[in-house]
């Protein structure tokens, strides 16, 4: 649904416009919301209202009494906030959310199939060039692990 790397910035007023793709996407998804959370890798996830809840119920399946899912659940549901677009397509993003994946005012937004990643620039473009050398390898360890099941 969601698909593609843009480049934006996070206006005077704090906001973060979405690429006309993914407000297309949106609409065409009837999703009126989203939920913004901490990602991996320093980034944020950025879910649409399904697709959260679907997680959601993942993450509430897994036994409260292990400790890493205690953790893991704490700082990722803290860290939740809904956001609607605006007319236009913009979000404000929370400062703490920011704060964590250190977005400033230059914003790589990322399609990941079901869901959008936010990035700063400079940390998708590190991400982007580190990992990018081994996406062969990448592939075919995921791609063969895949036929094995």
């Amino acid at each position: 649904m969601f698909y593609g790397e843009y480049q934006h910035t996070i206006d005077r007023k704090g906001r973060l416009i979405l690429p006309a793709k993914f407000r297309e996407a949106a609409k065409n998804n009837y999703i009126e919301k989203f939920f913004v959370t901490r990602g991996l890798d320093k980034c944020l996830f950025m879910f649409s209202e399904e697709e959260w809840k679907n997680y959601e119920a993942k993450l509430k399946a897994v036994s409260f009494t292990k400790q890493q899912a205690r953790t893991f659940n704490r700082l990722y549901f803290s860290g939740a906030t809904e956001v609607a677009p605006d007319r236009q397509g913009r979000i404000i993003i929370p400062q703490y959310l920011k704060d964590f994946a250190d977005i400033k005012k230059e914003v790589a937004i990322v399609g990941v199939s079901n869901r959008i990643e936010l990035w700063s620039r400079t940390a998708w473009q590190d991400f982007y060039a580190h990992s990018s050398a081994t996406f062969e390898e990448i592939a075919q360890n995921l791609l063969e692990e895949g036929a094995a099941s």
